[in-house]
């Protein structure tokens, strides 16, 4: 199915910070980088009316336009290197005409990028729904993120007003999301807040030379369910979503994430994995909460703690509200 030229986008809050070339590549994923980098260079990607550079970063409410070859934007997944599959590794949780709620699991990354190889949940889903983009490109496509190494729910825009909708209430705060993490260490209060600005974490090296490094407001909420040696469990909520936020806020108190390999404590993780098999970052995407944007209905979505996070926990004999022990 041909593209309807041109390509646009209004950015959202979001994306706020977020590089030309990385939003387009995430856009377009049945687009070759190499080909993103090409339209940028001929100048066919506008931002605000002039010319869009790779590196330049968005901001809230900016305009983006893409002119290109329609029949090289719709060629067919083969003939871009999209990955070919016919594995289905997340579960459905929820399903309608505009939204798909899944579970991904553990070790499954959400979007192609740099060191990832293999079917993506991207590919996954598509394959899944057997859909071709729409009159304007778009495809299925997740509404929001999860590191590669955490599990839990997802919500998948099914159409292109559908993920404008998501979007809208994803950077309004008006999605509840719930996390579950072992942490390092006895939490020092049954209940606690995290309100510590965070670094922009896509900031370039040319910004923090003319701007200094810019901080953004970040606040997590917790509530202990369970600790005892030298762990906690913990239930966590956002007020804000920044990139790495769970991971980062609890690494700023001294109670990293158990198995976190960028923010941890690097000699705890190396115990855990030994004592408990903690072979990655225990953080999971637990429950989500929303009224559909689009008919109203009350969405409450629950993932299942995978197997391995449960094994891990309950190796620690921690005592308290493990919720899969309930």
């Amino acid at each position: 199915m041909a593209y309807c030229m041109p390509l646009s986008w209004r950015i959202s809050e979001d994306d706020e910070g977020l590089r030309v070339d990385k939003f387009l590549r995430r856009e377009l994923p049945r687009v070759p980088l190499s080909h993103i980098f090409k339209l940028l260079r001929r100048r066919k990607v506008r931002l605000n009316e002039k010319r869009a550079h790779p590196g330049d970063r968005l901001s809230p409410g900016d305009s983006l336009i893409l002119r290109g070859d329609p029949e090289r934007l719709s060629a067919e997944p083969e003939d871009v290197g999209r990955v070919k599959t016919s594995r289905r590794e997340f579960d459905v949780l929820y399903e309608d005409e505009h939204i798909l709620g899944v579970v991904k699991p553990p070790g499954l990354a959400i979007h192609p990028g740099t060191g990832i190889s293999g079917a993506t949940l991207v590919d996954q889903v598509r394959a899944w729904l057997e859909v071709e983009p729409d009159a304007q490109g778009f495809s299925a496509s997740p509404a929001h993120r999860l590191d590669k190494e955490t599990s839990g729910v997802v919500l998948i825009a099914r159409t292109r007003r559908a993920m404008v909708a998501l979007t809208k209430l994803l950077s309004g705060g008006e999605v509840e999301k719930t996390y579950l993490a072992l942490v390092k260490g006895r939490m020092p209060s049954q209940s606690g807040r995290i309100d510590i600005p965070l670094r922009e974490h896509q900031q370039t090296a040319k910004s923090k030379a003319i701007h200094g490094k810019r901080c953004q407001p970040a606040l997590t909420n917790w509530k202990l369910l369970a600790s005892g040696g030298t762990v906690s469990l913990v239930e966590v909520s956002l007020g804000t979503g920044r990139t790495h936020q769970i991971r980062r806020h609890f690494a700023a108190i001294d109670h990293p994430i158990v198995g976190d390999r960028r923010h941890g404590d690097f000699a705890f993780n190396r115990r855990a994995k030994a004592e408990w098999g903690a072979g990655r970052q225990m953080l999971h995407a637990w429950r989500l909460r929303l009224v559909h944007p689009l008919s109203g209905k009350k969405l409450n979505l629950s993932a299942p703690v995978p197997g391995d996070m449960r094994e891990v926990v309950d190796r620690t004999g921690i005592r308290g509200r493990v919720p899969w022990k309930r």
